[in-house]
């Protein structure tokens, strides 16, 4: 060992060390998902959505749901802005730079602010020109807050959600980038990443989704309504006479059989003669299969003499089990009592969640119903069978459809089908409303001469056509402004025909106007609060419009305009009757 070597070691270990200077940490960078960073051309584009989101749909929106359309459509243009720029950046295209960026950018974001607060200010004076021709009161101008802070939420949501993505596929590129080139690599991360989302949301969330709904509505199904009894009649499904428990109806089941008109009430309108009405209804408790469940119907229909009777109405339920008072009473007046209904629940879920899950189960339970009873039916002397008619009110008319589509009218007659609120997945009248007359709108389409199939709305249309009525008579009844109608995916990006200026309905806003995604979005937030707004608009159908459809699928002997409006009057002061009950018995 050389000296100097032993000198550099011995001084190493005689001079004591010295204190070592901690090491500064850099600060910890919050995750990049959370980080306050945004594409400014996303920014400017999103403000637009949110400006155009705030116009006027088909019906008036509640501050919550007017926050959250913001919030999605601000989130739709973000997307749309700051992908613009990342495609442009990543073709290598120029941007501005300098001074003429400044220029631009002022003059798009002064244009874009003074949009968005007249937006803003208007937004209290469209909403309020849709409830004014709905009937309702004023929106609340101090609605703002809400409106701001649920907006602000979702937008905050959704993009948390859309980083998460993006961090997924750049880790998949990263991970790929060892094999591939760099902008494969990316291509593929993204693929990967989209399929992973993609099987996370239609399978994870939405079963869950489908799954909580599932045991949420289904406890409720065991709960009454107000004022519900059990029937004592054995003319009713769930009485002491019936096949069917009082406890398996469910709650729509329990209200269907012990309401409708009574025999005096039927006797005080016509003066006498009426017979009690026969309503019958399978829960689905009743039974463990539908083909158990159609079977039931049929024997509970046969118990109470239901052949004997001069019609059968054989309703498809909604979601729910809910058969409309609305679009059955008025049939039981028509009669006098001499008719039976009958139903068969199939859901616990609303019609809004039913569209997405239980398509495949209304139309097999409508077709199982449907063909169980025509079957006996058809057997019977032709000269004294009971006349058969099918009814169906929203997701209830999709099945009422199956039916249809499964017989040959020709050869398998029925007496005719009301069909109120028809949903946007009914492929009947999509084909139908496409092959309308020319000049005849798509809300009130004209088919053919109206020999098979009439549309009519709040106000009797079914005199437009210029043909006669048929032996089968079809009919749809729907609001120009029913959002379960008239959604549809394809709103995203193609203007509907019912937004054109002359097929405009007279209850849809002319400041409601098209834009790409804003538009579909707006409808598909109209569609649960559908059934909140007065009666001749959206989703409710009231006693006039089904009574105005039966009266033209029955066509009574004698019957004149004035007994409809009669009748329409009577019914109309029932309702309001037993309204002003339920709130007593609500207090």
């Amino acid at each position: 060992m050389s000296s100097d070597a032993g000198e550099a070691i011995g001084s190493d270990v005689a001079r004591p060390a010295a204190a070592a200077t901690p090491e500064r940490r850099p600060a910890r960078r919050p995750p990049r998902i959370l980080e306050p960073s945004f594409s400014g051309v996303g920014l400017v584009i999103g403000a637009f959505f949110i400006a155009v989101s705030l116009g006027p749909s088909l019906l008036p929106r509640v501050s919550w749901v007017q926050g959250i359309a913001s919030g999605v459509s601000f989130m739709v243009g973000y997307a749309v802005g700051a992908g613009g720029h990342a495609v442009w950046n990543y073709l290598q295209i120029p941007n501005l730079r300098g001074r003429p960026r400044f220029v631009v950018g002022a003059l798009l974001m002064g244009i874009i602010g003074v949009t968005l607060a007249l937006s803003i200010w208007r937004w209290v004076g469209w909403q309020n020109e849709i409830r004014h021709t709905f009937g309702m009161p004023d929106v609340n101008p101090t609605a703002w807050p809400i409106v701001i802070g649920v907006g602000a939420l979702i937008a905050a949501i959704v993009l948390v959600v859309a980083r998460l993505f993006r961090k997924l596929f750049r880790v998949a590129g990263h991970l790929l980038d060892r094999w591939l080139p760099r902008r494969l690599s990316i291509t593929i991360g993204v693929a990967a990443a989209t399929i992973v989302v993609w099987l996370a949301l239609s399978g994870l969330l939405v079963q869950g989704f489908f799954t909580a709904s599932n045991a949420l509505f289904s406890v409720r199904d065991k709960g009454d309504k107000p004022g519900v009894e059990q029937p004592v009649s054995a003319l009713r499904s769930g009485s002491a006479d019936s096949l069917v428990s009082w406890e398996d109806l469910g709650r729509q089941g329990r209200s269907f059989v012990s309401s409708g008109p009574t025999v005096q009430e039927l006797d005080d309108y016509w003066g006498g003669g009426a017979v009690e009405p026969i309503r019958v209804y399978v829960g689905l408790r009743s039974a463990d299969t539908l083909d158990e469940r159609a079977h039931l119907l049929l024997r509970e229909l046969i118990r109470t003499g239901a052949f004997d009777r001069k019609a059968i109405i054989l309703g498809t339920v909604t979601g729910t089990g809910y058969l409309d008072p609305a679009g059955v009473d008025p049939v039981e007046y028509l009669f006098n009592g001499d008719v039976a209904i009958a139903g068969i629940q199939y859901s616990y879920l609303p019609s809004w969640i039913s569209l997405l899950a239980d398509q495949e189960v209304t139309r097999d339970t409508a077709l199982a119903e449907f063909r169980t009873v025509y079957e006996y039916w058809s057997q019977l002397p032709e000269d004294s069978r009971p006349q058969l008619y099918l009814y169906g009110l929203s997701l209830g008319s999709y099945g009422v459809e199956a039916v249809l589509g499964s017989i040959d009218i020709l050869n398998e007659q029925i007496d005719g089908a009301l069909m109120s609120g028809p949903p946007f997945v009914n492929p009947l009248h999509a084909e139908l409303t496409a092959a309308r007359q020319a000049g005849s709108t798509a809300w009130l389409p004209v088919v053919g001469d109206g020999r098979t199939v009439r549309f009519t709305g709040e106000a009797d249309s079914l005199g437009m056509p210029t043909g006669t009525w048929g032996t089968t008579r079809v009919v749809y009844l729907q609001h120009g402004s029913d959002p379960v109608v008239f959604f549809n995916p394809t709103l995203a990006f193609t203007k509907p025909d019912w937004l054109q200026g002359s097929e405009r309905a007279p209850d849809v806003s002319p400041q409601m106007s098209w834009f790409p995604v804003v538009t579909m979005w707006q409808v598909l937030l109209d569609m649960p609060a559908a059934g909140s707004v007065p009666e001749g608009y959206g989703h409710m159908y009231s006693n006039t419009a089904n009574l105005q459809a039966w009266v033209g699928l029955v066509n009574p002997p004698d019957w004149t305009d004035a007994d409809t409006a009669r009748l329409a009057d009577a019914l109309e002061a029932r309702a309001e009757e037993q309204a002003t009950a339920l709130e007593q018995l609500g207090d």
